[in-house]
């Protein structure tokens, strides 16, 4: 009986880990989408997000089940209330791709980009598919030193966040006020894409040690060179 709910458990990360590749892939295919003006693309990526929310519903039931038949306690307890935050942080990815997907098809044939700003873009959205893939390595390998490089890799993003409003901000800017619209969305489609995958990694940090990411320094920080 215990072998079947420790296969259950695993059962859980292998879903989460799955969810993580498909929105990983979809916002890499979503980038592709809006700077190529490529709707066939778009469409797929919109609907390929009930994949993922299929995954997190079923993902959910199976931990609440869990819940209900073993009352699990101590380090199961945590696996399992852990699991259903990432569900919930990785379906929310999943949903800011299909943003990108969907404002990609509000704009066909036209492009949401203007052509200035595609290197920057492009940056974001190759960015948040390196940081889900290193969610996903986490998921698997527990790898805390890892998961809290997360957060420093983040910064890049909000890096090139800020790129994109020095551009709207400048008074060369040219492409119109729906456009700088449609670039303040992307930019914050992206950005949040990148929280939720160092969310991802944090709640493993609590799931192995226990402690809450954001008390734990990163080994040799705070050595001196």
């Amino acid at each position: 009986m215990r072998d079947a709910y420790h296969e259950e458990l695993d059962s859980i990360g292998d879903g989460l880990v799955e969810m993580a590749r498909l929105v990983g892939s979809a916002i890499g295919r979503a980038t592709t989408a809006i700077l190529d003006a490529d709707l066939k693309l778009a469409e797929a990526v919109i609907a390929g997000d009930a994949k993922v929310d299929g995954l997190q519903h079923d993902l959910e039931a199976r931990a609440i089940a869990l819940l209900a038949r073993q009352q699990p306690v101590a380090t199961d307890l945590r696996i399992v209330v852990t699991s259903l935050r990432m569900s919930a942080d990785l379906e929310r990815a999943g949903d800011l791709a299909q943003h990108v997907a969907k404002l990609a098809r509000l704009r066909f044939p036209e492009r949401a980009v203007p052509r200035d700003l595609h290197s920057t873009v492009l940056e974001m959205g190759q960015l948040a598919q390196r940081l889900m893939a290193k969610a996903g390595e986490v998921l698997i390998t527990k790898d805390v030193d890892l998961a809290l490089q997360l957060e420093q890799d983040d910064d890049a993003m909000d890096l090139l966040h800020r790129t994109l409003f020095q551009h709207l901000m400048d008074d060369r800017w040219q492409h119109g006020i729906e456009t700088a619209v449609d670039v303040t969305l992307l930019g914050r489609y992206y950005e949040r894409f990148a929280d939720h995958a160092v969310s991802v990694a944090k709640r493993v940090v609590y799931l192995v040690t226990g402690e809450h990411a954001d008390d734990l320094q990163q080994p040799g920080a705070n050595e001196a060179p």
